[in-house]
């Protein structure tokens, strides 16, 4: 230990600035991603309140479908970081296109799923009639662009693993260009386009009808398919890639290579899908608490999940740093370089609990002014306030350790803190109280629980971490046999 600390202390000096630069990009593309989101919402709900229940309803069965596909694919990452770092960059064309062959099957399943399970699907959920079939069309419009989005994140995850996280920014800036006016001409039709415009416009636009939740699905897919063109062409022309060349002689599908991938890549997109379901089912939990408390936890969620995205991107930069150090041979350097990781991911969370601590009346203004609403959401920030260190730890903790390939331990850790912890612990705190010595707490009993499983989650990742680095350094160090 005496000797880790002056180490880990030249690590900060040298490593802190590639680590950020890599992850503020990676942070600008997430938070445009989301920006689409808020966009569809904005727009249909200043259409009609059934498209806007359309097109929630239809996002909460897409989204963790898509991020099941996005953290499948993140498994490649690593792979070509660890490729890049050991100089074998005649291995990264193929892997990258295995990892194409994965995202289209996957995009194309995902778009069967919606365009045949979701009425089922709705009935279950008791969906009014109206809704669900605004929603289906939606979903339906929406599936078109899925195969897109698997070949995206496929090459986005060959470009971070290189080093190279600005493509990902530009291009989900221009997506996000193109959503905003494809959306408000899709979802109002060309007579609201032209009252917005004020002006005349050619008769062919002018004469496209209103599609409300379906336009919207439209937009969206149109958008998928713009930013995986605009990928596409980056990848082949840029020279940002030295001698990898991506786009000539494609390689079959193999399935030893794919089933490796997939082994590295399953685990974190279960991980992320258990964790995008755990805050949906605290959702549909707090239901029956009323209006005020619904509003009140979403707001904080949506606040909150802003701010998220710095300490996420740092983790998946750090990803990246592990897998090139590992790459090279130098376990000990590994080791450095993640709890550097956690050194900085401990300033981020003490800066965004200082946003939060400053900025939280005001911004929660511009969401709500139902005095009920903002009060119960700033009580609900202050807990949000006590798990950033906790948040922000597990995220970096577990882009450390993608960074090694140790993923299926994420998943397993994800399970036992974000459901049995979190979500058990929080229902019942909510619903039950503790043991006759606490009344129930509500909403509040939920947000205790999701302060505990980030802390449960925190303390094992960073104890695997710990494990899993000594475990390389002295496999790194046995003698090998003559």
């Amino acid at each position: 230990m005496a000797q880790f600390i002056p180490r880990l202390l030249a690590t900060t000096r040298t490593e802190t600035r590639p680590l950020i630069r890599l992850a503020l990009p990676i942070c600008g593309a997430q938070l445009a991603q989301a920006a689409m989101s808020t966009v569809d919402v904005m727009m249909t709900g200043r259409l009609s309140a059934t498209d806007l229940a359309a097109v929630s309803v239809g996002s909460s069965l897409w989204m963790p479908l898509m991020l099941l596909m996005t953290g499948t694919l993140m498994g490649l990452t690593p792979v070509v970081a660890q490729l890049l770092g050991a100089e074998r960059r005649d291995g990264i064309r193929p892997q990258v296109h295995q990892a194409l062959w994965i995202g289209l099957v996957m995009g194309v399943i995902a778009a069967v799923l919606l365009w045949t399970a979701v009425m089922p699907v709705f009935h279950l959920m008791e969906v009014p009639e109206a809704v669900a079939e605004r929603a289906a069309g939606y979903l339906g419009a929406v599936a078109l662009g899925l195969p897109a989005v698997g070949l995206f994140m496929a090459l986005r995850a060959f470009s971070d693993g290189m080093n190279h996280t600005r493509p990902a920014l530009w291009i989900s800036l221009l997506g996000l260009a193109v959503n905003v006016p494809s959306n408000y001409l899709l979802i109002y039709g060309g007579p609201g386009l032209e009252a917005l415009l004020g002006g005349w416009l050619p008769a062919p636009i002018t004469a496209l009808p209103a599609l409300g939740a379906v336009g919207c699905g439209i937009a969206t897919a149109l958008s998928m398919w713009v930013m995986c063109l605009a990928m596409v062409a980056y990848t082949r022309r840029s020279r940002a890639y030295g001698d990898v060349e991506l786009w000539h002689s494609p390689t079959p599908p193999r399935w030893r290579s794919i089933l490796e991938l997939l082994y590295v890549g399953v685990p974190i997109g279960l991980a992320i899908f258990m964790e995008v379901t755990l805050f949906t089912l605290i959702a549909l939990f707090i239901a029956s608490l009323g209006e005020v408390v619904v509003a009140a936890h979403q707001v904080a969620l949506n606040y909150t999940g802003l701010l998220f995205m710095l300490p996420l991107s740092l983790g998946m930069a750090l990803t990246v740093r592990v897998g090139n150090v590992l790459g090279q041979g130098r376990p000990e350097a590994a080791r450095l370089v993640a709890w550097n990781g956690m050194l900085i991911a401990l300033a981020v969370a003490l800066f965004n609990c200082l946003l939060l601590w400053f900025t939280a009346e005001p911004v929660i203004g511009f969401y709500t002014h139902d005095p009920a609403v903002a009060r119960l959401t700033l009580s609900l920030v202050g807990l949000a306030m006590i798990y950033q260190i906790s948040d922000s730890l597990q995220a970096n903790l577990a882009g450390a350790l993608r960074g090694y390939k140790d993923t299926r331990i994420i998943m397993v850790i994800t399970l036992v803190a974000f459901w049995l912890v979190g979500l058990g612990g929080g229902h019942w705190l909510g619903d039950h109280g503790l043991f006759g010595l606490v009344e129930p707490l509500g909403v509040y009993g939920y947000w205790i629980g999701l302060v505990a499983g980030l802390t449960v989650a925190a303390l094992l990742l960073g104890e695997r971490l710990r494990r899993r680095s000594k475990a390389v350094i002295d496999e790194d160090s046995t003698p090998r046999p003559a």
